[in-house]
């Protein structure tokens, strides 16, 4: 019976793999990848000792991944040994990592994956770790770029999209996977997907075999600057987790933040930490070690103007002096902010349960509306975005990616057949008019300037939208726009509902330049967030750039992004009468009941009843509660 028992709890641990935790937070692990050119500056004890010394006496770290390749370095074997003893010595778990870059300064330059002797370097590479690793972590760049003739040779008719998807699958089989495991037979391979998952494709990498084929995956989660090349949004932090998670669920082994962004402040860096575990992910990676301890803290450029109304980064907080492993020190460099911020949440991140969300369609290797979903989560839309046609919601979803699917139509006619709603965005309806046209003849070929939103409200500026035109009396405007509406001489509807069946189909115009979402006013946001949200408790009334997590045991999160305080409105269902801080305790009791009108008009389906209550952010700034 012990021998039976003891095998129970080696396979149990085996199972949870790179989730357990080690002990150092209550909730999750932390993590810091070492590049190559790092770990093989580690053959020298002093510079290792120092160096460890920085990170290790501002942040609590449970393991370490030292890479064994990029740019064509390769770190020797007693590099490698002596840098894990070192690690192992203190404490610190310890991994491997590879980046399958040539010369990473030329525009990421990557192995030809059909050349014989690039395809060897790949199997060295991947054997060498293997050797000393029971677990590794391809970072970004398992995906090939090349076009040289030996790939457009190979390639031959296929599109590049097809053809390297079909490439990366074998290579990750015959080169990485197979070879490593003949080595190491207990080595777990772990690729890390990067943050632009709507282009994977075009690259080779394939969310429809990879999460399958590897043992794990974790997820690229910094998000940085807006304004820089990928432009992309705060949420994607927390929703490309979710996303990788639903691909095969209890795989998602962790996040992986960079300092980029932190240009904008320290808060965007802190900002990206939290909402990766928001996801509830395991664990997270911190990039890179040479950035823990080489970008240095400047109040004159991370201390932002907002600092000083109590936000939950507190850049004067974090600043303090801080006893880890038994010696005070000041914080120096951007270790400490990632050591403070997670310490902070490490307070409530284990009482929150599993995220839901409003379910969004993406086949696999689809386009259209990039990345709009993170945008939707910055208007307060929760968003829970699957690889399969979710059957069991009353609302779904769908952007212009779902064209992509071929039994599209049938799906969403037994959505509506079922009673159930289906919200396309005016994208997919550009994309597909005549297939929609079996459920309600609508056309979208024609744009408009607008600003005026009725009784929603006004925007600023004028917005760019698709001029979605439909047949009177078959479908219905549920808010509408115009430049100007009212007393104008022109309107488009924002959402509009054509009944099928025992459902509604509804079309939510989404301006032509996504970020003018954050420009609609808070009516039409509402119109929005009340059609989306009927399999949700709650859903917020507040302007854009405030985000809403759920959980399933009743706990959520408000999160604003703006500059400067904001008060909002969270409606949920009746029942609810009352809501706990859980940093704070303090309990914020449901509003007297508001019986005036609805704003949108006799069109408009009936809200279910519900409770309203005000809560106040700081700029920047989370509240967690729970019900």
């Amino acid at each position: 019976m012990k021998e039976k028992h003891k095998i129970c709890s080696v396979l149990m641990a085996l199972m949870m793999g790179t989730a357990a935790f080690a002990g150092n937070y209550n909730g999750f692990k932390v993590s810091v990848y070492t590049r190559a050119y790092e770990v093989e500056k580690m053959k020298d004890l002093h510079w290792l000792d120092s160096t460890w010394n920085i990170i290790s006496s501002q942040l609590k770290v449970d393991k370490i991944y030292l890479e064994t390749h990029r740019d064509l370095l390769i770190v020797s074997d007693e590099t490698l040994e002596q840098a894990k003893k070192f690690f192992r010595d203190r404490g610190i778990e310890v991994g491997g990592g590879i980046t399958y870059t040539i010369n990473e300064s030329n525009s990421f330059e990557t192995f030809c994956y059909s050349d014989p002797e690039h395809r060897k370097k790949v199997q060295e590479i991947a054997e060498h770790t293997a050797k000393h690793f029971d677990d590794f972590i391809l970072d970004d760049f398992f995906f090939t770029s090349c076009k040289s003739d030996v790939e457009i040779e190979a390639k031959g008719n296929k599109s590049w999209t097809q053809y390297r998807t079909e490439l990366m699958t074998e290579a990750a089989v015959n080169l990485v996977i197979n070879p490593s495991k003949k080595v190491n037979p207990k080595v777990k391979i772990i690729i890390k997907y990067p943050n632009w998952y709507d282009h994977f494709q075009g690259l080779g990498f394939n969310l429809a075999t990879g999460p399958q084929l590897f043992d794990g995956v974790w997820t690229g989660t910094e998000t940085r600057d807006p304004a820089s090349a990928q432009h992309l949004q705060n949420y994607l932090s927390y929703n490309i987790i979710r996303y990788f998670e639903n691909l095969r669920p209890g795989h998602n082994f962790g996040g992986w933040v960079d300092s980029g962004g932190s240009n904008l402040g320290m808060d965007r860096y802190a900002e990206q930490l939290w909402l990766t575990f928001f996801a509830k992910a395991p664990e997270i990676a911190l990039f890179a070690y040479n950035q823990l301890i080489g970008v240095r803290l400047n109040p004159q450029f991370h201390r932002t103007p907002w600092q000083g109304q109590g936000t939950s980064f507190d850049y004067d907080e974090m600043m303090k002096p801080v006893n880890l492993n038994g010696q005070t020190v000041t914080p120096t460099t951007i270790a400490r902010v990632a050591g403070y911020t997670l310490e902070k949440i490490d307070a409530f991140i284990p009482e929150l349960g599993k995220p839901v969300g409003i379910k969004s369609y993406k086949p696999f290797h689809s386009l259209g509306d990039d990345f709009l979903q993170n945008y939707l989560g910055m208007i307060g839309l929760p968003m829970d975005m699957s690889s399969e046609f979710p059957t069991d919601q009353k609302v779904v979803l769908l952007t212009e990616q779902a064209k992509y699917d071929d039994d599209i139509i049938a799906k969403i006619k037994g959505q509506l057949v079922k009673g159930n709603d289906i919200v396309i965005t005016s994208g997919l309806l550009k994309a597909i008019p005549e297939k929609i046209a079996d459920i309600a003849e609508l056309r979208a070929d024609k744009l408009a300037l607008v600003n005026d939103f009725g009784m929603a409200g006004k925007a600023d500026k004028d917005l760019l939208i698709t001029q979605v035109l439909y047949q009177t009396n078959d479908s219905w405007e549920v808010v509408s726009a115009g430049r100007p509406l009212s007393k104008g001489v022109s309107g488009y509807p924002m959402l509009l509902r054509a009944p099928y069946s025992k459902g509604n189909l509804y079309v939510m115009t989404v301006p032509e330049d996504f970020g003018n979402l954050y420009d609609l006013p808070v009516g039409i946001l509402n119109a929005f967030r009340q059609t989306l949200s009927k399999d949700l408790d709650m859903r917020i009334d507040a302007p854009a750039k405030v985000g809403l997590f759920l959980y399933d045991n009743g706990t959520f999160i408000v999160e604003s992004f703006l500059d400067e305080p904001v008060t909002i409105k969270i409606n949920t269902k009746e029942g609810i009468d009352k809501i706990t801080d859980l940093q704070s305790g303090a309990v914020i009791e449901k509003a007297p009941a508001d019986n005036t009108a609805r704003p949108f008009g006799s069109r408009f389906r009936a809200d279910d009843k519900n409770n309203v209550f005000s809560v106040t952010l700081p700029p920047h700034s989370f509240r967690v509660f729970t019900r």
